[in-house]
């Protein structure tokens, strides 16, 4: 099978070709003819499938077929919408790239940076939007973006959108977008919640899911090295040293825990920078920028940062804390064992976290093997710390109301809070 034979324009193939590919994927294959027939679409496949260029390629064939001569400003008619700024500019590199000999324009637009350039550039007028939902809503607030005849829609990592809390953001954002339009969802896996989603929005959709749900690739080699919580960084530290790995992503439980340990790392003699929601856009892009030169040798993300990183031939990935969620192992250590390319899913894990990896190896199918490093097992004695496990439920649910004035006033205070939150994720996509 070749790219040719899905249908696609000799310009699209063209750009393709010069990318280094020559043949398509299996989600590549299964979802852009569908695509292209018009259909509206549910993906779910591994990361590092090729997933980015199964929606981008046949959204840009549709996009130019269905061209129309207009007059003054061209109107938005495609919309991409992502969970993470990283995820949002990989996006768009990716049409920037396979567009390349299309008569198309496109724009990326994300919090983090000011709003005015990305005005200017919208007022002008774009044919495809790449947008997290925040920025987004407040382009729309602006009037800096018409939504009104766009004709291809696609939520991509929607699972993540729904965990980040911006099923709000995306609800305002359908009630704004035409009806008779081609919409594609993708998602890491097809849950209770995205199901739901999903059939409000899709119509009569092709259901294409190329990996088993919540499986990890088999390209992946998985590990676990039992260690004491107040050690695991000595024996990152070690493990770096003593294996010569020269480029490693890290992931850490919070953006504190990233900052402190990069530093410490800096202060082992081995270049680590930090990466999470609280950096700038700018500093989030220079370090992203540095590890992917070999400038930064180790990267220490949390998973919202590290969401939509797209690292060729990413030889390491590390869990330095175990995730609380145990879906958000498989999006981890999917960042390496890309394309088909080998690669190795390294976890620290101490006494604390034995239930999170319970939950992992049942998610997952299988038991991870175990490693024990000479001179750094664990301590027997030491009793496990409980630490939070499971996905926070009913996260944006205002608390029940109380009988009299004093309900009124629960509601109210409910209200406030689920607005700074909102505020909150807006700020940090």
């Amino acid at each position: 099978m070749s790219f040719e034979n899905l249908g696609l324009r000799a310009e699209l193939v063209r750009a393709v070709s010069e990318k280094g590919y020559d043949t398509p994927t299996p989600i590549q294959t299964r979802a852009i003819p569908l695509i292209l027939e018009g259909r509206d679409l549910m993906g779910s496949a591994q990361t590092g499938t090729g997933k980015t260029a199964g929606f981008t390629l046949p959204l840009l064939q549709r996009l130019l077929e269905s061209a129309e001569p207009h007059k003054g400003r061209r109107p938005l008619r495609a919309l991409v919408v992502t969970p993470t700024r990283e995820l949002a500019a990989q996006v768009a590199q990716s049409i920037d790239d396979y567009g390349r000999y299309l008569p198309l324009k496109s724009a990326v637009v994300f919090g983090g940076v000011s709003i005015n350039p990305q005005k200017q550039q919208l007022v002008r007028g774009v044919d495809i939007l790449v947008a997290t939902p925040g920025r987004l809503l407040d382009h729309v607030g602006q009037r800096s973006v018409d939504l009104s005849q766009v004709e291809l829609l696609v939520l991509d990592e929607a699972d993540r959108m729904l965990d980040m809390g911006f099923i709000h953001d995306i609800r305002k954002l359908l009630a704004l977008l035409p009806r008779n339009k081609q919409t594609l969802l993708f998602s890491a896996t097809f849950s209770d919640d995205i199901k739901k989603l999903a059939s409000g929005l899709l119509h009569s959709p092709a259901q294409v899911e190329v990996a088993r749900r919540n499986t990890t690739a088999e390209a992946i080699r998985q590990v676990v090295h039992p260690v004491d919580k107040s050690r695991k960084r000595e024996l990152l530290s070690y493990l770096i040293g003593s294996e010569r790995w020269q480029q490693v992503l890290v992931f850490s439980r919070t953006k504190h825990g990233a900052n402190r340990l990069a530093g410490q790392l800096v202060s082992d003699g081995i270049d680590a920078a930090a990466i999470h929601g609280n950096k700038s856009q700018g500093a989030r892009t220079r370090a992203l920028a540095d590890f992917k030169s070999g400038k930064v040798r180790v990267l220490v993300a949390t998973d919202i940062a590290a969401r939509g990183l797209d690292i060729d031939q990413l030889p390491h990935v590390v869990n330095y804390d175990l995730p609380n969620v145990a879906e958000d192992y498989v999006h981890r250590i999917g960042r390496t064992g890309r394309a088909g390319r080998g690669g190795e899913a390294i976890s620290l894990v101490c006494v604390d976290e034995a239930k999170l990896l319970a939950d992992i190896e049942r998610l997952i199918g299988h038991e991870i093997a175990r490693r024990t490093i000479e001179g750094y097992e664990p301590d027997p004695a030491i009793r496990a710390e409980p630490v939070e496990s499971g996905r926070p439920q009913n996260r944006n649910r205002p608390k029940r109301r109380r009988p009299g004035n004093g309900g009124q006033q629960a509601k109210k205070s409910a209200a406030k809070a689920a607005d700074q939150r909102n505020h909150g994720r807006r700020a940090a996509a």
